[in-house]
């Protein structure tokens, strides 16, 4: 196995494609070895041969993609997690996605629970900061559209009561302002989500609190917004996870 990882690695190397002799100078295997084993790879689809020469293959390349989504991925649960640490609150990622809320990535402490999704978070974004705040960066034809399928309905006492009012209140949402609810999605939580510009793709970063520390939902959301800005690029990558 670690022989094989190491061709790949050496063909990697070698844009333009590379003969077995050289790829075997390179890697100090004997010759008849590399030949066994490039092969294989070429019979696995890891490697592809073309006059004489090799190249990476489809199974190479979709590993290689799949590791960069890791590695992408992995740079925002890291992210979350510290922020999480710094503020002492849960921390939400979600994108607006092909017509559906997604939360990608949550960071919360058995100290510092995330709130329960006890109602469908997809089907209930009028009552929830994260949807709130997605819905809020779409246009009036999208949000109409999503209105449609999941139409607002009252899952506490606090919850907007009807489509009208939650568009009403979208509009009025200003520009990367954070989006507050107060126990519109659950009774004793409130929650904060600061919109992301991620070229087309409508995205938040959010934090929720106990309804009684509420006090600390605005400064928090601020200090976390100011934070967000060096990891922009990365998030952006991290769209295709």
């Amino acid at each position: 196995m670690q022989r094989a990882m190491r061709l790949l690695e050496t063909v990697a190397a070698h844009e333009y494609g590379a003969p077995a002799k050289q790829l075997a100078r390179e890697t100090g295997l004997a010759l008849p070895t590399t030949y066994h084993l490039l092969r294989t790879l070429v019979h696995e689809g890891y490697l592809h041969r073309d006059k004489g020469l090799f190249f990476l293959g489809e199974a190479a390349e979709r590993l290689s993609s799949s590791g960069a989504r890791q590695k992408r991925r992995s740079t925002v649960v890291d992210a979350l997690a510290r922020w999480r640490d710094v503020l002492g609150v849960p921390v939400y990622y979600a994108v607006y996605r092909e017509g559906e809320i997604e939360v990608m990535c949550v960071s919360d402490t058995p100290g510092n629970p995330a709130v329960e999704e006890w109602a469908d978070f997809r089907e209930t974004g009028h009552a929830h900061a994260i949807g709130q705040c997605l819905l809020s960066q779409l246009d009036e034809e999208a949000r109409r559209d999503h209105l449609d399928r999941y139409p607002v309905q009252a899952l506490t006492p606090y919850t907007v009561r009807d489509n009208h009012s939650l568009l009403r209140r979208l509009e009025r949402v200003r520009r990367m302002e954070p989006v507050t609810e107060r126990q519109e999605y659950a009774l004793g939580a409130v929650c904060a989500a600061i919109p992301l510009t991620l070229g087309t793709t409508a995205a938040t970063m959010a934090i929720s609190l106990p309804a009684h520390q509420e006090h600390r939902l605005l400064p928090a959301a601020r200090q976390l917004q100011s934070e967000i800005g060096s990891l922009l690029g990365s998030l952006a990558l991290s769209i295709s996870m």
